[in-house]
């Protein structure tokens, strides 16, 4: 099985994982304990949109900072206090890149890398892609690392260099921890107030759960 690593587009037509570890990722995955199906649209418009077809709970952020009007932001701890049929949310990165996906996507961070990536080598027939959500088109070094704890879980596969290199990078946990503490995601989101996102964003393997997008829709991996 190949494994590679891809920045803000993805490639493969097989499997991929999508990883935005501040916050996206998480959010999404602890969102999937409370909601039956989650819809990520690109922009504030299409989202009020949606939760009013939808009656649905309105999640999102641009720039860390939560969109007035809407029920929450995108934080992993506040989204936990709600709970419905569908959840609406929007988000400056990770919601963006899922639009563009041909293959099967699942949901990937920290909280639940050991279950996505069995869950992807059950799935995949021949490929496995990593797609890092980065920061508007930008690398971005959470997740670089995520990626990396996610990829740990398949080293038993062929991993191109930049995946090979991911895994390498992630496996000194305290400076992986000390690198996103002060990565420039991380700084914006202390200037908000949302240090404790980050903190919870960096626990690993806290959940079982896979959420996976197919046709515009994030549900459980069945």
């Amino acid at each position: 099985m190949k494994v590679s690593l891809s920045l803000d587009k993805s490639y493969s037509k097989d499997v991929a994982i999508m990883v935005d570890v501040l916050r996206a990722s998480t959010t999404i995955t602890v969102a999937m304990e409370n909601f039956g199906t989650i819809i990520p649209v690109k922009t504030i418009e299409e989202a009020e949109n949606f939760a009013k077809k939808n009656n649905a709970v309105l999640a999102g952020e641009r720039r860390g900072a939560a969109i007035k009007g809407f029920d929450t932001g995108n934080s992993p701890l506040e989204i936990s206090n709600f709970a419905g049929n569908v959840l609406v949310i929007t988000t400056s990165n990770g919601t963006r890149i899922m639009d563009g996906m041909q293959s099967k996507t699942l949901i990937g961070s920290f909280v639940n890398a050991k279950s996505v990536a069995q869950t992807a080598l059950n799935l995949a027939e021949n490929h496995i892609e990593v797609v890092m959500a980065g920061v508007e088109g930008n690398f971005a070094i959470e997740d670089f690392l995520g990626a990396g704890e996610i990829i740990s879980y398949l080293t038993d596969q062929k991993l191109d260099e930049k995946a090979l290199a991911a895994y390498m990078a992630s496996r000194d946990v305290d400076m992986v921890q000390n690198a996103i503490k002060t990565s420039r995601s991380a700084r914006r989101l202390g200037e908000l107030g949302l240090t404790n996102d980050v903190e919870f964003c960096l626990k690993r393997n806290i959940y079982d759960t896979v959420p996976v997008y197919e046709n515009g829709r994030i549900n459980l991996i069945k």
